[in-house]
């Protein structure tokens, strides 16, 4: 507390002194605070609001607050019947230093989470602890600095009535790491509400921004840089908090894992950047590693860049990048504003965070048609689904196969530990199941032999009891060539997203499912996973 908080507490507690006709102790301007330990237990003083201030064999000064009941100044009358019992009126400060005193605050030890114990009741138990006897802001930071160490893409705060739920997201399966109590949750939540400049009582889902550097009560400096999303619940404000990776390596085209065909046509547009370039998927699908490592493999000292992000999560060198919130009410129109207004200097290369409204969508579409490259992301559930919505968007246009230059989808599945997977010999069913799905690859792709084909199963071991180590992307994507481009220069009625997949499929389009499969026999995961992903 600053000394001007201090003093404005202290003038506020002398004028209640005065209203109550009690006398009044400045504890800031005591150095010498001697504790009286044997008079009252540290539960009472906790329980009553009252601590013993000064003490001698005829004498008690009992220290109370604003809080502390007459009931209780009463029965310590009566129970301390061979002195004289009086009462001064303190702060509330002047009560927490006491406190101090009188119970010191244990050393505290940050119980390391592993992937090993995450979701194990000790640890729970364990991690729980830790965060009922740290600051607030610790908190925050303790959950950061350890979701980090796990590769944790996300922190889960769910309030479950008389608890409240802590949960990382580790290669897209969250596990229960602690669950804390309600005055706890209450701390974790202002300290990350003041942060991220988000209300702790709105009836109304926000979205915030936390950058800064904590340092924990051991020294640890830990650097928060997360996303906020709030919701209110039935029980409270529940949190997601999604983690910010600073690691300039991760955004690299060589990193992507993409496949030979699939790299020659991104191959393509670095080398010709123009056009509209949509990367599609869900939440937490890595649409904007996808998009990050585009941009930094076409950002040079020759092209201008400019990015409209909300909001920015990595800071390219080189790049001008403009950062946008939508306001309280999910008004998204500054995206189009802002990106209309970038438009005017002169850039070669535009990111656009996420298409979300039909203002946004027509502007980026007519951006890729006067020469610039339009890089965004787009919620769809496959690429043809994220193109018909699109054509509803801006109508039946014979320019819109021209300004659309690739179509990228994509989920995340866990890939495998090398170390521990299990090898099998897979059953009829699994064999028919892949086998029905291979027979559909596009003739261009080389078909796994099915015969004899071994797969693999999560194995287990003391660091990893999972069995699966990180994630990979399994993709789709087209351009407008083939049969897709003649389906939607030909037809004038409104297309359907299978009509659409059909095409790209004839015209070489392997399906994330597909891609999925081609991952399974590849021994890079297994069946399980890709139809836990893609359905």
């Amino acid at each position: 507390m600053s000394q001007d908080a201090r003093l404005d507490e202290e003038l506020a507690t002398e004028r209640r002194s005065q209203i109550l006709k009690v006398s009044y102790f400045d504890t800031s301007t005591s150095t010498d605070k001697p504790l009286f330990k044997g008079i009252l237990t540290i539960e009472e003083m906790y329980r009553l609001r009252i601590i013993p201030i000064q003490a001698d064999r005829s004498n008690v000064l009992f220290g109370i607050t604003t809080t502390t009941a007459q009931q209780t100044m009463n029965e310590l009358t009566q129970r301390f019947t061979d002195q004289k019992i009086s009462f001064t009126l303190i702060s509330d400060a002047g009560y927490r230093e006491y406190m101090r005193l009188y119970d010191p605050p244990k050393p505290v030890v940050y119980q390391n989470i592993t992937i090993n114990n995450a979701g194990n009741e000790d640890l729970i138990a364990e991690v729980s602890a830790t965060l009922k006897q740290v600051r607030a802001n610790d908190m925050l930071a303790y959950l950061v600095s350890q979701a980090h160490r796990l590769n944790a893409s996300d922190i889960h705060v769910e309030t479950q009535g008389p608890d409240v739920r802590v949960r990382f997201r580790i290669d897209g399966v969250l596990h229960p790491v602690a669950r804390i109590e309600l005055p706890t949750y209450r701390m974790l939540i202002s300290a990350v509400a003041s942060a991220g400049n988000v209300s702790t009582a709105s009836d109304e889902a926000q979205q915030g921004h936390i950058s800064q550097q904590v340092v924990m009560a051991d020294g640890t400096p830990v650097d928060v840089n997360v996303r906020l999303e709030t919701v209110p619940t039935i029980n409270g404000m529940d949190v997601v908090m999604r983690l910010f990776n600073m690691d300039a390596d991760r955004y690299n085209l060589d990193r992507l894992d993409l496949s030979p065909a699939q790299r020659a046509v991104v191959d393509d547009i670095v080398a010709k950047p123009s056009g509209l370039v949509l990367v599609v998927g869900p939440t937490g699908s890595g649409k904007t590693t996808t998009l990050y490592s585009l941009l930094n493999s076409l950002n040079n000292d020759e092209r201008k860049i400019i990015t409209i992000e909300d909001p920015v999560e990595y800071q390219f060198p080189g790049v001008t990048q403009i950062s946008v919130r939508s306001n309280e009410h999910g008004d998204d129109t500054q995206f189009a504003d802002k990106l209309r207004a970038t438009l005017r200097l002169d850039p070669d290369i535009v990111m656009v965070g996420e298409i979300r409204d039909n203002d946004t969508a027509k502007t980026a579409l007519q951006a890729s048609l006067t020469g610039h490259l339009v890089l965004s992301s787009y919620h769809a559930g496959s690429a043809a689904e994220a193109l018909t919505r699109l054509m509803d968007i801006i109508g039946q246009n014979p320019l819109f196969v021209s300004a659309i230059r690739l179509v990228m989808a994509q989920r995340l599945i866990r890939r495998l530990d090398d170390s521990t997977k299990q090898p099998y010999q897979p059953s009829e069913a699994e064999l028919d199941k892949i086998s029905q799905v291979v027979q559909t690859l596009p003739k261009t792709v080389q078909r796994p032999n099915i015969q004899n084909l071994q797969l693999y199963k999560p194995g287990s071991s003391s660091e990893n009891p999972y069995g699966y180590k990180g994630q990979i992307a399994i993709r789709e994507q087209f351009r407008m060539t083939g049969a897709i481009r003649s389906l939607l220069e030909e037809h004038t009625v409104v297309l359907s997203s299978q009509s659409v997949e059909d095409a790209a499929i004839a015209s070489g389009m392997r399906t994330m499912l597909q891609d999925g499969i081609l991952r399974v026999c590849a021994g890079e995961t297994t069946l399980e996973e890709v139809y836990r992903v893609v359905g």
